[in-house]
């Protein structure tokens, strides 16, 4: 009997979607954002939270976040937009590909949250809790609004 071979991507989320803490992160965004409405894939069985947004940043017109929580607390935050711009913020194991990264916590650039090794970045959000990153990501993506620039999507302090 041949032996199973091992996964070649390394680049994902382990373990199953958290439920109470994608319904922390709904909550905490529906509080803070008022452009923002969320909602999960499925009530019971959710994989992704999905928060759409009446106005994107720059030129977009609309946007959305799909935002993945695992139960070993890994997550990432994908952010894309109407005028094709996508950026990621992550937490999970990444190989050590990502060669400007020395832990988990990652961010993907726009305009395409590439993953090649030059471009992805150390996160400015090191924290954990779900509260904690949803609350930076927010803070972030409302700077970034109001600024009318993508730079500050990584560039704040710790928590944001």
């Amino acid at each position: 009997m041949p032996e199973p071979s091992a996964p070649t991507e390394v680049h994902h989320l382990r373990g199953t979607a958290d439920r109470p803490a994608l319904l922390t992160i709904r909550e905490i965004i529906e509080e803070m954002e008022p452009l923002a409405t969320a909602r999960l894939d499925d009530y019971l069985d959710p994989t992704v939270l999905e928060v759409t947004f009446d106005d994107g940043l720059c030129e977009a017109d609309t946007a959305r976040l799909d935002i993945q929580w695992t139960t070993r607390g890994e997550y990432k935050f994908h952010y894309t937009d109407s005028a094709e711009v996508n950026v990621r913020w992550g937490r999970h194991p990444h190989g050590g590909d990502y060669i400007h990264v020395p832990g988990l916590e990652h961010y993907h650039p726009p305009p395409d949250a590439s993953s090649d090794p030059d471009d992805v970045q150390r996160s400015c959000i090191t924290q954990t809790p779900e509260a904690l990153v949803t609350r930076a990501v927010c803070k972030l993506w409302r700077v970034a609004y109001h600024e009318g620039s993508y730079a500050p999507l990584n560039a704040g302090e710790n928590p944001p």
